[in-house]
């Protein structure tokens, strides 16, 4: 029997400035109105980040947060991977290693992850599997930070479905041999033919920064081939979900019906009310971010986090996490919270 994984606790960071639908309303000139911003695309208000709030500093801080809800001495770490995005403080740096040395996990190595907003998803995968194979790796932290919202143009119609994007950082601690909250299994699915349909177009080797772009570099987080990606997640994006909710309750040996609540990523308002519906859950059966927006891959770590303050999670609730990120990758995992059952 392989030994079991789970999650010891989580940790949060959230900037205190706001945009809100209003403000995003403005931003596009009034092309969105402020109602379509809140009924539609889902957003009532989302956190953004201060000049202070960096890419590896929230991650850092959420660390830290991790290590006081746990009570987890930081030398008992063996291991981080960092979640945290590329667009960070000084490109080239470590973040992982950044956060190590912030939060005093003086005895474990760092390595950085990267999937995009599906990166939480595989990182905890990850983190389990590695336990499971080295037994010098018992306690993991994944954690990391996220401001890509930094890059939105709202003047861009093309780009409307991440006018969500926002800022902040989680942190989790996974531990081999944790009698609670079991890792059960996990499903990844990435789709190569739009590897190149988004992303940033200026600051790589192909379109350095220089004088004549500066002024539209830092805001070109935008569709490269619009039509194509479109086409593409509408024929395919659904599908894929359920294809990684169904496979990953098959590799956790459990009827998907046991499912009983859901930590999403956030997405537009009929999205979310079509996969509950199609779940059989309700609202109350899960968290809509509505006033958190899209903080990439911490939305996963942020609504467990939400879901333990608000009392949603109870002894032996199957949880799903679901997640997708630009590139193109979906992503669903199955946690057993509380204590394991002894058979």
């Amino acid at each position: 029997m392989k030994e079991t994984t789970g999650i010891v606790g989580t940790g949060i960071y959230i900037p205190e400035k706001r945009m809100t639908a209003a403000d995003i309303s403005s931003a596009t000139g009034g092309v969105w109105t402020e109602q379509a911003i809140i009924e539609k695309l889902g957003i009532r208000q989302k956190p953004m980040p201060a000049v202070e709030d960096g890419t590896q500093e929230m991650g850092a801080r959420a660390a830290l947060d991790c290590l006081k809800n746990t009570g987890i001495n930081p030398l008992d770490i063996d291991l981080i991977l960092c979640i945290g995005e590329e667009w960070k403080e000084y490109p080239l740096t470590t973040s992982g290693i950044y956060i190590q040395e912030k939060i005093g996990a003086a005895n474990a190595w760092a390595i950085d992850l990267q999937q995009r907003c599906c990166t939480t998803v595989a990182a905890m995968e990850i983190a389990k599997n590695m336990m499971i194979a080295d037994s010098n790796i018992k306690t993991v932290m994944i954690a990391g930070g996220y401001r890509n919202c930094d890059f939105i143009d709202y003047r861009d119609s093309g780009v409307s479905f991440m006018f969500n994007l926002a800022a902040g950082g989680g942190a989790m601690i996974m531990q081999r041999g944790y009698p609670a909250n079991i890792l059960l299994g996990t499903h990844i699915i990435t789709d190569g033919s739009m590897a190149r349909d988004a992303g940033v177009e200026y600051g790589g080797t192909c379109k350095p920064i220089d004088a004549e772009n500066l002024n539209v570099a830092y805001k070109s987080l935008r569709l490269f081939n619009e039509k194509h990606m479109k086409d593409r997640l509408n024929a395919v994006s659904m599908p894929n979900w359920f294809r990684c909710i169904d496979r990953a309750f098959e590799k956790a040996k459990i009827s998907r019906s046991e499912l009983g609540f859901l930590a999403c990523l956030h997405f537009k308002r009929s999205s979310y009310k079509y996969m509950l519906n199609e779940l059989g859950l309700t609202e109350e059966q899960s968290i809509y971010p509505e006033d958190y927006g899209h903080i990439g891959q911490i939305d996963q770590i942020l609504l467990l986090h939400l879901a333990q303050q608000q009392r949603k999670l109870q002894e032996g609730t199957v949880v799903a996490m679901i997640a997708a990120g630009i590139g193109y990758a979906w992503g669903a995992n199955v946690i057993r919270w509380g204590k394991t059952i002894s058979n």
